[in-house]
């Protein structure tokens, strides 16, 4: 079995990493161009890593709340991070994305090629109240300009059912923007984990709650709910099993 496991892995990783190699030089032809155009060429990324993933290592993914979203409207989504299957499969969720992330990913190469024609939020998690600020101004101008942002709340990538801390970052630009909040959990870690090579086969559940209006909430308020979302759904493989029929297996964006 763990042979088995191994050799699935390994098939996932050789068409990984050839993917993105082509893709991240390919992508740079189309720097001259907008935007939207360069998401909508590098997602293609995304999508082929989801269904090799299936392909090869028998994961699969149900999302529970995909009539919650809006398309017309650019939200701010707070999710949780438990593995880098969130960064692909968000991208075949949800409308076209910024993400907050530490600046030292874009100096990975070949990935940070292909991650900076996504105009990601690049911060110095070490600069404090300079992070935040750039946060704040950057995740306002991408919400303005019709880009949905994604924040991890807790920062870095959580062991499933364990909980970290809820940073104010997301909430302080919620405050600010009035734009819906997407709060968002799964199981993705329970398949593909943290740091770790091996994936394992099953379906991950994705659970999503939009919020409105969050003017009459404080900034601490809004983390309370982030952390009430995440916790409720803890250890979602068995409640999962018990709801199949809760989800879609898959919902889709341009």
């Amino acid at each position: 079995m763990k042979l088995l496991l191994i050799l699935r892995s390994s098939l996932f990783a050789i068409g990984q990493t050839i993917s993105l190699v082509l893709f991240s030089v390919f992508g740079q032809l189309t720097l001259p161009f907008s935007n939207k155009v360069r998401y909508g060429v590098m997602t293609h990324w995304a999508t082929f890593c989801l269904w090799w993933l299936r392909i090869t290592c028998g994961i699969k993914v149900r999302v529970h709340g995909a009539d919650q979203i809006l398309p017309e409207k650019a939200g701010l989504i707070l999710a949780r991070h438990e593995s880098a299957w969130e960064t692909l499969q968000f991208q075949r969720i949800f409308p076209r994305q910024a993400y907050v992330l530490k600046q030292e990913l874009l100096r990975i190469p070949f990935f940070g090629w292909g991650m900076k024609l996504l105009h990601p939020i690049a911060i110095d998690r070490n600069a404090g109240r300079k992070a935040l600020k750039q946060i704040l101004q950057e995740g306002q101008e991408r919400l303005d300009n019709g880009n949905w942002v994604v924040i991890f709340p807790e920062g870095t990538r959580m062991p499933p059912n364990e909980l970290g801390k809820i940073n104010i970052g997301g909430a302080m630009l919620a405050k600010q923007a009035k734009a819906p909040i997407y709060l968002v959990t799964h199981n993705g870690g329970s398949y593909w984990p943290k740091n770790s090579f091996m994936k394992r086969p099953g379906t991950v559940d994705v659970y999503i709650k939009r919020i409105d209006d969050v003017s009459d909430l404080s900034a601490a308020d809004i983390n309370q709910l982030t952390a009430d979302w995440y916790q409720q759904y803890f250890s979602t493989p068995s409640l999962a099993e018990q709801k199949p029929t809760e989800g879609t297996e898959v919902s889709t964006h341009s």
